[in-house]
């Protein structure tokens, strides 16, 4: 029986959750995907979900899924694929979908080009010799690293002189959050600029709680560094991001964000936090995490392919 194609609504994010979950515990292990997430995404305000998504059924068994998004208003493109080892057709015919589109979508854009990215597990249940073929390539790899949490010996840390650290109180504050996040991320790969209201969208402000977001100052520099948390994953604590100016690198704001960080968590009960990072970042970060006790959970790799 040939595969069945159609775009996804909100209604299915119950079923996109479940295969995702089905698809993490062959990759990983155990399930880590949150229905919030998969609603989330399928809401996105950059997309039409009639002409960027698609789900691939055999029979009545959901088995590939795929998203396509456009943060860069030019020719960089964003996928996600997930499929079923046993079902690569489907995920072939999925991406043949996303491909046409991504020309499309770079074609409205302006652009004589789509640089499309798509972030796979680095052993994935999509086909690696597939993508080749199609002339896809790993051009990025990321690791997803965690830590467990200890009440009783992640305890807050000591704020030195001159230094102080609040929660992000007001929408001033959240501004602020958001300019040094454009900052500190700027020189990034793969970076996309995002206005205010983008970034609202991509850190789902209206349910984040923003008491675990936290802004460090200093006096002579101001609000140099951020720390977003989020508390609403089921595998573990979550820190989205953290960034410092790098003006202000070298002198523990970064560490003392991350501690301050797993009191907190360790306080309200989470046993394990988690965060990824690029494995080629330039700032120190990776060796950063590692002397706070971040180990690697698994690694992600960026598959791109240039679509004329």
């Amino acid at each position: 029986m040939p595969y069945a194609l159609r775009p996804a609504g909100l209604a299915d994010a119950a079923a996109v959750t479940d295969l995702l979950n089905e698809i993490d515990r062959i990759e990983i292990g155990r399930p880590e995907t949150d229905l919030h997430t998969v609603e989330s995404d399928l809401k996105r305000p950059d997309i039409t979900l009639e002409r960027d998504s698609w789900l691939a059924f055999d029979g009545e068994r959901l088995v590939a899924y795929g998203l396509l998004w456009d943060e860069s208003g030019g020719e960089r493109i964003d996928v996600d694929h997930y499929v079923l080892p046993d079902h690569q057709r489907a995920g072939e015919l999925l991406l043949d979908a996303m491909e046409a589109r991504a020309r499309e979508k770079a074609t409205e854009n302006g652009a004589g080009r789509a640089v499309v990215h798509l972030h796979l597990n680095a052993e994935p249940t999509t086909d690696k010799a597939l993508l080749e073929r199609r002339g896809w390539s790993a051009v990025r790899r990321y690791h997803v690293l965690r830590r467990p949490l200890d009440a009783a010996g992640d305890l807050a840390p000591e704020v030195p002189p001159g230094v102080r650290l609040r929660a992000c109180a007001d929408g001033r504050d959240r501004a602020r959050v958001h300019a040094l996040h454009q900052s500190t991320f700027a020189a990034h790969f793969d970076f996309q600029p995002r206005t205010y209201e983008q970034w609202l969208h991509d850190v789902d402000a209206d349910l984040l709680d923003w008491s675990l977001v936290w802004l460090v100052e200093t006096d002579d520099l101001g609000d140099t560094g951020f720390l977003l948390a989020r508390d609403d994953r089921e595998a573990m604590a979550w820190v989205r991001s953290v960034g410092v100016r790098s003006e202000a690198r070298g002198r523990g704001l970064g560490g003392l964000l991350l501690r301050h960080g797993f009191a907190v968590f360790a306080a309200r009960g989470r046993d394990t936090i988690g965060l990824g990072v690029d494995t080629a970042n330039a700032t120190g970060a990776p060796a950063l995490y590692a002397r706070h006790g971040l180990d690697v959970h698994f690694a992600v790799d960026t598959w791109e392919t240039v679509l004329a």
